[in-house]
């Protein structure tokens, strides 16, 4: 094996590790690496940054710390989604309230237009749409079919969050 594949393996392995690291909520190890120059936005190969798999991992400490030495909130992976979006699709509200505070868009939509309050409609999480309203979610805002959140609750059978959103 030649120097330079060697290095390769070892560069993989290592960003595996940092990625492992992120799932687990490992915050010190993190920190530690950080400080060390690691790019608070680092992405793996379907451009899930480290806040985007921590926060879909329920680990708030660990996303804190990453916002506070500069992580987007709001950066995208492969497929449109936002931190925001996984940590309604979980219902963490911990984690919603903490990204919205750091700066994530309340109405960044996936590519085919739907919002964080769409997507808390469409998966009956109520208290993710009260959160998601009290920072100004537009309960009036469209999907690219045309449907707003409302709409969505009917179609997947969400009763609790078609309550919530008829309410007003």
């Amino acid at each position: 094996m030649t120097d330079a594949a060697l290095l390769d393996d070892e560069t993989l392995a290592f960003a595996e590790r940092v990625f492992d690291a992120a799932r687990a909520g490992a915050t010190e190890d993190l920190q530690a690496l950080l400080g060390q120059g690691l790019p608070a936005d680092l992405r793996n190969h379907k451009g899930d940054s480290l806040v985007m798999l921590a926060s879909y991992h329920g680990h708030l400490e660990t996303v804190a710390m990453l916002l506070q030495h500069g992580a987007d909130p709001d950066l995208r992976n492969n497929n449109g989604q936002t931190p925001l979006a996984g940590a309604v699709f979980k219902g963490n509200v911990p984690m919603l309230e903490l990204l919205l505070a750091n700066g994530a868009d309340v109405e960044g939509a996936t590519p085919d237009g739907k919002t964080a309050l769409m997507m808390a409609a469409m998966f009956n999480q109520t208290a993710a749409i009260d959160v998601l309203l009290a920072h100004g979610a537009n309960r009036d805002a469209r999907e690219q079919g045309g449907l707003s959140a409302l709409d969505l609750a009917q179609r997947m059978n969400a009763p609790l969050a078609l309550e919530r959103l008829q309410r007003g």
